[in-house]
């Protein structure tokens, strides 16, 4: 406990300040010479008196009492300021929030804890206990700090669900084929950047990916509708952010327009500006000058009250007095016909003359925004970024094992990541108490051949300072090996700085899943049995319910894998409706799946069920529909 060593410490403290004042007066009394001058004259005469000795030394006593005094004091005072500086930062609970807050403690402590849908039907869930994390990501309620940037809380979350929506996509647009074996060195399930990835662990949660949305629901753009000009440490980063923030609110609804001048972006980008594509709500201009011949309807008007207006404005140099636009213009330096804004590095601003504060905008570097470009789909090629997650490894096949909630009679730990993640003995679900710990679970699961411990913090925890990394990785895995400590078989096995689950105690249902998948790839004969092996393996999404930034690729893989054994079953079926039948089971697992649904429509024309097909086209639509996707990506032409 820390309390004594503070009393201690305290009592220490007062000792040093109240003793010795308190000795020097009662052996010598109040220091205090009748006469300086006559003082100092005695001193120079004769320094060695018996009385200059003790006056110098009680001198030198008060003087080092003092230099005590001063030090306690400057630290009091560095603590209580700091303190001062937190409180100003505490966002306090509204009262509202505050009988909110109440009533979710009240009811966590009474209900318990509801399973997902996944794992509804698998018996045995695991018991979460206690969750003791504590997240330390620069997370408030108005805003984001990742590495590169800070971004407000409804442009972090747009982040976020442009992310899932780029997933959506590739699941959309891939074709099942024979089984093989998926990598993720694939262009289509490569990891999104690292930026991306810092957000989403940020904010928590992934947000459902945005629908069409009107102007007046979309988050401000946080800019003055008269224009302003940019200046200070921060003003590019801002520039930055007003581009990611428009292109968002771009992909919502198509009533907002961003333009640019070419300098501009070759300002802002750098590198990649080359790269920089004009589609999707983005025009690039040559000059400033040029704002003024863009035609002023060429997007709708947005509904009354929009903020933001239909066009935003990035150039490099004041426009001529004779651009008028109903949006926002921002230019990159000192405006003398508009206000101008000096932006701190951290996103706040202040009127040119620095006595009025404005809001806090978005802040990017080239970096962050180079990877958020990518997500926004305006980047060409993709600028390449190093994961954080290690590629996938080859694995040796092994002979397969029926998927149960039991083990091998020479293992006694059974890891479930096949729906809601698990930790199994005999059945049993052992508690494993920290959020970040089922986490790991699944992460070392996924790299049976174990993973270097700097790259997995790097995936658990993107975006967070690398020194609380090693610390906090070490807690993690120390809370897993805790769980299994009633079985007395070690969970983990370290070789060096190199993680993996222990193979000769641990067995693993993703492991007997990817064993049927290379069964089901090498087969020549009977194919259909080791297809259907794959499906019955598959009992869930990698960890169901779950949105850790590094699992999309991983758990996309095992998707296209079950994918792929349901389109080699349906094509090998004799029977038309047979082959219907695993095709639907197909769009159970992945409704989003293009391919599917048109072999799917295609049978059921075959079979004259004309009404049916139309059905499900028209279904299909509408769910691509309302996850956000354009009508270019709801078609459904052979598959593509």
């Amino acid at each position: 406990m820390r309390w004594p060593r503070h009393v201690a410490s305290l009592l220490l403290t007062a000792v040093l300040l109240v003793g010795p004042p308190i000795l020097l007066v009662r052996m010598v009394g109040w220091p205090s010479v009748d006469s300086p001058r006559v003082a100092l004259w005695q001193w120079v005469r004769d320094p060695l008196t018996e009385q200059n000795l003790i006056l110098l030394l009680v001198g030198l006593a008060w003087l080092l009492w003092a230099f005590v005094a001063y030090l306690v004091t400057a630290a009091t005072a560095t603590r209580v300021w700091a303190g001062v500086r937190w409180l100003r930062r505490l966002p306090l609970p509204t009262p509202w929030q505050a009988t909110a807050t109440g009533v979710a403690g009240a009811a966590a402590l009474t209900i318990a804890t509801p399973t997902t849908p996944e794992a509804s039907h698998q018996g045995t869930t695991t018991t979460t206990g206690t969750d003791h994390d504590t997240v330390e990501q620069a997370d408030t309620t108005d805003g984001v700090a990742v590495p590169g940037g800070w971004l407000p809380r409804d442009v972090a979350e747009q982040v976020s669900a442009a992310a899932g929506l780029v997933w959506l996509r590739r699941r959309r647009a891939y074709r099942p084929t024979r089984p093989h074996r998926h990598t993720e060195d694939a262009e289509d399930l490569a990891p999104l950047p690292a930026t991306v990835a810092a957000i989403e662990s940020a904010i928590g949660s992934r947000p459902p990916p945005p629908a069409p949305a009107p102007a007046a629901s979309l988050p401000p753009i946080g800019f003055p509708p008269a224009g302003v000009g940019l200046t200070g440490p921060g003003a590019r980063d801002a520039a930055r952010g007003l581009l990611i923030t428009a292109l968002l609110a771009a992909m919502r609804q198509n009533t907002v327009e961003l333009v640019i001048t070419r300098r501009a972006v070759d300002m802002l980008l750098g590198p990649a500006a080359p790269h920089l594509q004009a589609r999707a709500g983005l025009r690039i201009i040559d000059t400033a000058a040029h704002a003024t011949t863009l035609p002023a309807d060429a997007t709708p008007a947005p509904p009354d009250g929009a903020e933001g207006g239909r066009r935003v404005l990035i150039l490099d140099e004041p426009p001529p007095s004779s651009l008028a636009t109903s949006g926002t213009t921002v230019v990159l330096t000192a405006w003398p016909h508009a206000t101008t804004w000096h932006v701190e590095a951290d996103g706040h601003t202040h009127a040119s003359d620095m006595a009025t504060a404005g809001p806090r905008v978005c802040v990017l570097d080239a970096v962050a925004t180079t990877d958020l470009l990518t997500v926004t789909g305006h980047l060409h090629p993709p600028t390449p970024d190093t994961p954080t997650q290690p590629q996938p490894q080859v694995r040796v096949p092994r002979p397969t094992a029926p998927h149960h909630d039991t083990i091998h009679p020479d293992k006694r730990m059974l890891v479930r990541v096949l729906g809601e993640p698990a930790l199994l003995v005999d059945g049993t679900a052992l508690t494993v108490r920290r959020t970040a710990a089922r986490q790991a679970l699944v992460f070392l699961a996924v790299h049976p051949d174990g993973v270097d411990s700097h790259l997995m913090a790097e995936a658990l925890w993107p975006g967070l300072p690398g020194q609380r990394l090693t610390g906090r990785l070490y807690t993690t895995l120390s809370e897993l090996r805790t769980a299994a400590r009633t079985t007395g078989l070690p969970i983990i096995d370290r070789t060096g700085d190199r993680y993996r689950l222990h193979p000769d105690h641990v067995e693993v249902d993703l492991w007997q899943f990817h064993r049927a998948v290379d069964r089901a790839a090498a087969i020549l004969t009977d194919p259909s049995t080791a297809w259907q092996a794959v499906v019955d393996a598959y009992t869930g999404d990698l960890a169901a319910g779950h949105t850790w930034a590094w699992l999309d690729p991983h758990r996309e893989i095992i998707r296209r894998h079950v994918l792929d054994a349901y389109a080699a079953l349906a094509a090998a079926a004799p029977d038309p409706r047979q082959a219907l039948a695993y095709l639907q089971d197909g769009i159970r697992v992945d409704p989003y799946n293009a391919d599917l649904h048109h072999r799917a429509a295609s049978i059921l024309a075959s079979l004259g069920e004309h009404i049916a097909a139309a059905d499900l086209t028209d279904r299909y639509t509408r769910r691509l529909a309302t996850a956000g996707l354009t009508a270019e990506d709801a078609l459904i032409r052979g598959g593509t």
